[in-house]
């Protein structure tokens, strides 16, 4: 009886990642055909690899979300960190975490969890109302918005786990708040840190719904996404799936980065 439960589910588990993962595994391989047809596989070849590079206006795409991105997430970073320390050392004194963490929850989680084009309607509203001109800095902003919640999530988890007796000590040994700070409270958390920017930094490059709402005219404020949603408009070419292969690599390594350092941490912790 054991067996066959242990079989029906470890059957289901494998279709479950074929269904999840051979459509990507599909165009992977497309990336790499010859002739370019869906239908007819011409042989491997890296030409269109070669053809993504010699195209300028993916190339300035790629430019724009990098810089977007890594903006974006030292930005996230900074204030998402400050934002959970806030949080979780207010909690902490208050003598009741549970308690005094709940609205906090509901009001950090909202950017997770509000529709993407919402969100974007909103900041487009906002920015139209502080008569504020779009353009990449108007991206970058956004992206800060929803990034900032998830950063503080991953570092409140680290702060969850925090032994806060070692900043009493440190501090009843002489030295100051910003020193405490400094070396002892941010050395510890830096691993979840790090964890939360690898994680917006992946939301960031693939994200679209509200870099396209918030966006200027023009080619000067155009993502990676934005141009293979321009692109695709007109079908899917062998392009599109070599530049999605590269982006589906570096999310899927960031994202391992990511984990990685988690497990890291919480083998520290035991």
């Amino acid at each position: 009886m054991r067996n066959s439960s242990g079989l029906l589910l470890g059957t289901h588990l494998w279709l479950v990642y074929a269904f999840l993962y051979v459509p990507i595994l599909v165009l992977i391989a497309l990336s790499f055909n010859a002739s370019g047809l869906p239908t007819a596989w011409g042989g491997a070849s890296f030409k269109w690899y070669s053809a993504l590079l010699a195209n300028q206006a993916i190339q300035h795409a790629a430019l724009n979300t990098l810089i977007v991105a890594v903006i974006s997430t030292v930005l996230a970073c900074l204030l998402g960190t400050l934002l959970a320390l806030g949080v979780e050392l207010r909690a902490h004194a208050s003598g009741n975490p549970a308690r005094s963490a709940g609205v906090a929850d509901t009001l950090l989680m909202a950017p997770m969890i509000i529709p993407d084009i919402v969100l974007a309607i909103a900041l487009l509203s906002f920015f139209n109302l502080l008569k504020m001109s779009l353009g990449l800095h108007s991206i970058i902003l956004s992206h800060v918005v929803f990034n900032i919640a998830f950063v503080c999530a991953v570092v409140r988890t680290r702060l969850k786990h925090f032994d806060y007796s070692i900043l009493e000590a440190s501090i009843d040994l002489g030295a100051g708040w910003p020193t405490t700070l400094r070396r002892v409270l941010l050395p510890a958390i830096f691993p979840g840190v790090l964890a939360g920017g690898l994680l917006a930094f992946t939301l960031s490059v693939d994200e679209f719904i509200i870099a396209f709402f918030n966006s200027g005219s023009g080619s000067a404020s155009t993502t990676l996404p934005m141009q293979v949603y321009s692109m695709i408009r007109f079908g899917v070419t062998p392009e599109i799936n070599a530049l999605a292969t590269l982006v589906m690599l570096v999310s899927f390594t960031a994202l391992f980065a990511s984990q990685r350092l988690n497990k890291v941490q919480s083998k520290h912790e035991d």
